[in-house]
């Protein structure tokens, strides 16, 4: 009875070794394409490396098709993501992807060029959402019985839609792409801030997780509104968006918000101007700054808060301030850029003014685009520095900007206890996933491939069998298996191991271990790259009490290219490694 039993277990034993193999090979689609040689990789721009592999596909300009490869990691950063949501408590949602034109045209963004249109059978007009403000306000205006039911956080994780006009860079500027939208409700601006401040948190976890650098830059809050946002960024040289960073204060904005000042006045300067006028059509503002530099309109709503920076009529503007009958009810406010003095040479003024008391002159202030290398406006101490970066998130303190229009009010008590109604105060929150996939694989690549970090690769180990004929290799499955490290075996029979592990570097995985000749002795072939100093390094530490058999191999540098493990030790030199990855 014993023996039986004994051959019973043996049995089942191998049909879950079997099975354990069968289930965890390579997708059927891994490294298909034979155009793609180590001499050539650099040829190739990374959104096309994407394709080439088989991460995703592009069935037309601007559309993209998840394959098994591209869809794993995205399903990784999106547990991440849903890790770090849940501990803030945010609750997870999922909103229709079409929204009815009404309530976009009450928040005025129907006239959005970049939304996608279409009409039902009845003729009413809908959009594909790049972005959910206006759906969820109204969610939360149905669903909202009581201040006390305050705060909320929903958030969801899904494709968006954008009609954009020229895709390009495969999934960092494309037609539709995988968001994740967050929006916060708040009975006031004090706990909305504390909702806001616990989202940067969210997001400062969510890229220490994704463990590479990040920048969080003060931003302008664009097309979505609001009064306060910041952007997520990875610096790279491809990125099209610029980071200004102050070499003493540490303090990073994006472009459309980084106020400077100069070295030096440029007193020789030619200078141009530009008009605008207050909303209440009351005040003439001339904005005098050097010709060689960009104006940037929206610097100037710091002191002049009424600024009208829509109306661009310049021509049209002159025409209502040159009537001398009127003249007297107006007032002209002359704003001088930093960079100017009084010896600078400036253009007539162009109207009849003639009560001088009238004319108001700023002077000392920044409202050009900076340059690297002028002087921080935060600190008035530091230089300027420029990177270039990929934006990859944005968060939004939207205060009152939804729910005015469309009317989310709550009933609550004042300081008497008397009942009062209010706006609900929101913010909103993305994150690109697609953006991140498409950040991470350009930062990461070199001239082999791709080098994803542990928490978002394919998978973490790629096993290679030398030889099949080896016995008792179920042991090391069942120390992965037993360890929860995530494997695939590349048994592909008519493609040689040098091109297997060639393919498997060129995918990314951070470990390849092959069985070989030697065997209990394994070999692992290191690829990830590591994210804390090399004498720092976990491996490091757990080979100074080492058990087993266990030999390094490493490069000129001191780094560790390869580990001979005995079998009885493989899992723990794995999972070792896969620590700093």
């Amino acid at each position: 009875m014993w023996t039986k039993a004994k051959h019973s277990l043996l049995a089942v034993r191998c049909v879950r070794n079997i099975s354990s193999k069968n289930t965890n090979r390579i997708p059927s689609t891994y490294v298909t394409n034979t155009e793609l040689r180590p001499s050539n990789l650099q040829t190739f721009p990374t959104h096309e490396l994407f394709t080439k592999i088989g991460f995703i596909s592009h069935p037309r300009s601007g559309l993209v098709n998840w394959l098994p490869l591209g869809l794993r990691i995205s399903r990784k950063i999106t547990a991440i993501i849903n890790n770090r949501m849940e501990q803030i408590g945010a609750e997870e949602l999922s909103l229709s992807q079409l929204s009815k034109s009404d309530l976009w045209q009450i928040t005025g963004r129907w006239d959005n060029s970049e939304l996608f249109k279409l009409k039902d059978s009845s003729d009413s007009e809908y959009c594909l959402v790049p972005t959910c403000e206006e759906e969820i306000t109204q969610l939360v205006k149905e669903q909202l019985k009581s201040y006390k039911s305050l705060p909320l956080i929903y958030y969801q994780i899904k494709e968006k839609f954008r009609d954009e006009k020229r895709p390009r860079s495969g999934l960092l500027r494309g037609r539709e792409f995988i968001m994740k939208d967050a929006y916060s409700f708040d009975l006031s601006e004090t706990d909305a801030m504390s909702t806001y401040e616990k989202m940067i948190g969210a997001y400062k976890n969510i890229f220490t997780d994704l463990r590479l650098p990040y920048k969080q830059a003060e931003a302008d809050t664009g097309d979505i509104g609001g009064t306060l946002s910041h952007e997520w960024h990875y610096v790279h040289e491809s990125g099209e968006d610029t980071l200004f960073e102050c070499s003493s204060c540490g303090n990073v904005s994006n472009v459309e918000k980084t106020l400077s000042f100069p070295q030096e006045p440029d007193e020789k300067a030619e200078v141009s101007v530009s008009y605008f006028k207050t909303t209440d059509n009351s005040t003439l503002v001339c904005a005098y700054y050097p010709s060689n530099r960009t104006l940037e309109p929206s610097f100037m709503k710091e002191d002049i808060p009424d600024i009208d920076l829509g109306d661009r009529n310049e021509a049209a503007i002159l025409e209502e301030f040159s009537d001398e009958e009127t003249l007297i009810s107006k007032r002209v406010v002359r704003i001088m850029d930093a960079r100017l003095t009084s010896r600078s040479n400036f253009p007539d003024f162009p109207i009849p003014f003639v009560n001088r008391s009238l004319i108001t002159t700023l002077t000392d202030v920044p409202i050009v685009v900076a340059q690297e290398g002028e002087i921080c406006s935060k600190c008035e101490d530091g230089e300027l520095r420029t990177s270039k970066a990929i934006e990859v998130g944005h968060t939004f303190y939207l205060g009152d900007k939804y729910s005015e229009p469309l009317k989310l009010l709550v009933d609550s008590p004042d300081s008497s206890g008397k009942m009062k109604s209010t706006n609900v105060m929101m913010g909103c929150y993305g994150i690109g996933i697609s953006r991140i996939v498409a950040a991470i694989g350009e930062l990461t690549r070199d001239e082999n491939g791709f080098r994803w970090p542990v928490a978002i690769a394919p998978w973490q180990v790629t096993i290679l069998e030398a030889q099949s004929s080896i016995q008792n290799v179920e042991k090391l499955y069942d120390q992965l298996n037993g360890n929860n490290i995530e494997y695939k075996l590349d048994d592909r029979p008519k493609v040689g191991i040098g091109k297997k592990i060639f393919h498997s570097n060129l995918v990314g995985i951070p470990l390849v271990v092959v069985i070989g000749k030697n065997f209990p002795m394994v070999e692992i072939e290191v690829r990830g790259l590591r994210y804390k100093d090399n004498v720092d390094l976990q491996w490091r530490k757990d080979f100074q009490t080492k058990s087993f058999e266990w030999t390094v191999e490493e490069d000129t540098y001191g780094h560790d290219k390869k580990h001979f493990v005995h079998v009885d030790g493989a899992a723990q030199v794995i999972k070792s490694l896969l620590l700093d990855m």
